[in-house]
């Protein structure tokens, strides 16, 4: 049936029209196969599936794209969005391809304007302040405080208070003065981002929605072309094959095509009247307004900042300088009560109260950052920065920001489209050799 002769008056009822149906049907799988690839580059967040027994002692021998695919490893069989299952290598790529050739730790701090993190600091450690006090001086020494007359308790709390802007100045000249050692900006978008894999995924579905939407657009329209190809391909061939294996070429070319054309050229070509550039490269003032606003808002803020000061690598330097800023301050601060203190209890003990007073105000003055309020004040500047640094980027270091979710496991999406469509070919040829 599957001849030259077929096309003859010879050819069975009804094969004519359905064969016309293999362009449309290959136009379907194209689309279907991209649409899946991408569902399953992104999704699900966490793996989905179960245990091998044994898989795991045996996987390491195993070639090293078989232990690419989610779950191999830890000798598990299913299925976990390659995005989300690379969270921390995906976090690593966006933070020194993207994040860290936009700008330095320091100039991520100073547009956070240190002058109104001091003021905030002040503004909202009031209350904090004079609770950490109480309790210092309540838990320490409880017949002294309680014995201690109301003015001269309250004569301290102002001074604390007098105080702090004075020690929240300090602090954040002291953090602005070391902050290319203090924070690493690289390690607290990974550990950020591989903590949350949604907000990763965030960051290339909103930032590449359109080039997305291309890849699974894009399948139909190829594969219908390619359809048109095989319908002599099934004439001439006399193999029930003829259409699984084409569906196979549909659901591989779709997937390559479609991503060579998002990132390449990456510089622009003139061919003809026409000028060719990848379609995410063209677009890059608007992605960088939408990667902005995701990484400003959730990414590189105040809060995360402060929490990679305060728990991070150096965080040990971090409490240290901040203590330091503050011990001072207590002798100032504690005035008419001091001699009383040590009269008292001696001046080893008032050293300890010394201590453990800088020691609390270190989370008590830093806990103000983690505001949603003064966040979103703050991430406006941020925004803007970033926003202006990625529209000025070099093509390449563009590309930089949204490619590397692809190229990392390409392969694996391709062949994703390969298999769905070797799948869908089956059934196409059961529709077009219906009787």
């Amino acid at each position: 049936m599957n001849s030259l002769a077929g096309i003859l008056p010879g050819l069975p009822y009804g094969l004519e029209w359905r064969l016309l149906l293999i362009p449309l049907i290959t136009g379907i799988i194209g689309y279907g196969t991209n649409w899946v690839a991408i569902q399953l580059l992104f999704h699900p967040i966490d793996f989905v599936g179960l245990r091998v027994p044994g898989m795991k002692e045996i996987a390491p021998a195993f070639p090293r794209k078989l232990k690419q695919i989610p779950g191999v490893v830890e000798g598990r069989l299913g299925w976990q969005g390659i995005i989300p299952s690379r969270s921390a290598r995906m976090g690593t790529i966006a933070a020194e391809k993207g994040i860290a050739k936009i700008a330095t730790e320091r100039e991520f701090y100073e547009e956070f304007d240190p002058e109104r993190i001091a003021t905030h600091m002040v503004t909202n450690s009031k209350d904090e302040m004079r609770e950490l006090t109480e309790d210092v001086f309540r838990e320490e020494y409880p017949e002294l405080w309680h014995n201690t007359p109301t003015p001269v308790r309250e004569l301290v709390h102002a001074r604390v208070q007098e105080r702090l802007p004075r020690i929240a100045d300090e602090i954040t000249d002291e953090i602005g003065d070391n902050i290319d050692e203090l924070l690493d900006i690289n390690l607290m978008i990974t550990n950020h981002l591989d903590e949350n894999p949604e907000l990763l995924n965030r960051l290339f579905l909103e930032v590449g929605d359109r080039e997305l939407k291309f890849i699974i657009n894009s399948g139909f329209l190829i594969g219908g072309l390619l359809g048109c190809l095989t319908i002599p391909l099934f004439l001439y061939i006399e193999s029930d094959l003829v259409l699984p294996v084409a569906g196979i070429l549909v659901g591989y070319a779709t997937n390559w095509i479609a991503l060579k054309i998002i990132f390449l050229p990456i510089e622009e070509r003139r061919v003809g009247p026409f000028r060719l550039q990848g379609l995410f490269i063209k677009r890059q003032p608007e992605a960088a307004e939408k990667y902005a606003e995701i990484v400003a808002d959730e990414i590189v803020t105040i809060g995360n900042v402060a929490e990679n000061l305060m728990y991070g690598s150096q965080s040990d330097r971090t409490r240290k300088m901040i203590r330091d800023s503050i011990r001072p301050e207590v002798d100032r601060a504690v005035g008419i009560a001091g001699p009383a203190i040590r009269l008292t209890t001696g001046s080893e003990q008032y050293e300890e109260v010394r201590e453990t007073f800088a020691s609390e105000s270190v989370d008590r003055t830093i806990e103000p950052l983690q505001d949603p309020e003064f966040n979103e004040e703050r991430s406006e500047a941020i925004r803007q920065l970033i926003t202006d640094r990625i529209k000025s980027l070099d093509p390449r270091d563009f590309v930089g920001l949204l490619r590397p979710a692809f190229v990392e496991d390409e392969w694996m999406l391709i062949l994703l489209g390969a298999v769905l469509g070797f799948v869908a070919g089956w059934i196409q040829l059961a529709v077009v050799t219906a009787a």
